[in-house]
């Protein structure tokens, strides 16, 4: 009986040991100056605890994104040790942090806004982050698509989610009319398959959060501007970063539009 006891003694003291050591050792952490380029990283698994918070805790997303791996879609306890994670990797830990920050910092509604009627129908959306597209050759989706099919081209409005200017308009052939928006925190975002401009846009105006930007549409994958009907009618909505070795690195916008979803304007359309 005492050998019994003796044997689960250590074991104690050994599983806390192990436990200290692991969250002393920087080793231990998936974290390193490009983290923030990591296929992990640009996945934004956010799940639903993020999703649900009305603001976002910067320093709780950043240490529970390194603590689970990046994956907080079955998380549910928000229990962190932010100040291990700067006791070892502090600069690291920064770093990523502002990544967040950049991404997140200056969005504040979702890009379709809601109907007044109660029964038009909603926009749906799934996260389709780097399925398989073929138009143009092979690649993955840099995006998340917010569908609107149920009503003609031209019928939902879009809004800007953030604050901004305009550094591209026009025609692309894989995203139809399109507007590119740089957030003063510096993300880039990416609206596509517009059906037409809210106005005519230009290259440095300003563009306020909840501003119409233009229509839901079905522009694209052709050379031929004005070009509809090659697929449903949806928003493509990208969000990029610059990094240390990117120009324009994507990350998933899936949990970031189920964050904003709570915050929808209202519109009569």
């Amino acid at each position: 009986m005492m050998v019994i006891v003796f044997l689960i003694l250590i074991l104690s003291v050994f599983h806390v040991t192990m436990i200290d050591y692991l969250y002393n050792n920087p080793t231990f952490y998936q974290l390193n100056a490009y983290t923030w380029e990591s296929d992990d990283f640009r996945s934004m698994q956010l799940g639903k605890i993020v999703a649900g918070w009305e603001e976002i805790d910067y320093d709780t997303l950043t240490s529970l994104m390194v603590e689970h791996q990046y994956d907080l879609t079955k998380v549910k306890d928000v229990t962190v040790h932010t100040n291990r994670l700067l006791k070892v990797k502090p600069a690291e830990y920064r770093k990523l942090k502002k990544a967040y920050e950049t991404i997140l910092g200056d969005l504040k509604y979702f890009p379709v806004p809601e109907n007044t009627d109660p029964d038009f129908p909603r926009v749906k959306f799934e996260d389709g982050w780097m399925e398989s597209r073929s138009y143009g050759g092979e690649r993955g989706h840099e995006g998340c698509d917010v569908m609107g099919n149920e009503k003609p081209r031209g019928t939902y409005p879009i809004i800007s989610i953030s604050d901004g200017v305009v550094e591209k308009v026009g025609w692309l052939e894989k995203g139809g009319w399109r507007l590119g928006i740089r957030t003063p925190g510096g993300a880039y975002l990416y609206y596509a398959h517009l059906y037409g401009y809210s106005r005519e846009w230009k290259k440095g105006d300003k563009v306020n959060a909840g501003e119409l930007l233009g229509f839901m549409g079905d522009t694209g994958y052709s050379k031929v501007e004005g070009t509809t009907g090659n697929f449903d009618v949806h928003l493509h909505l990208g969000i990029y970063i610059r990094t240390d070795h990117n120009e324009e690195m994507s990350v998933n916008p899936y949990w970031i539009l189920k964050y904003l979803e709570k915050y929808r304007l209202k519109y009569s359309y």
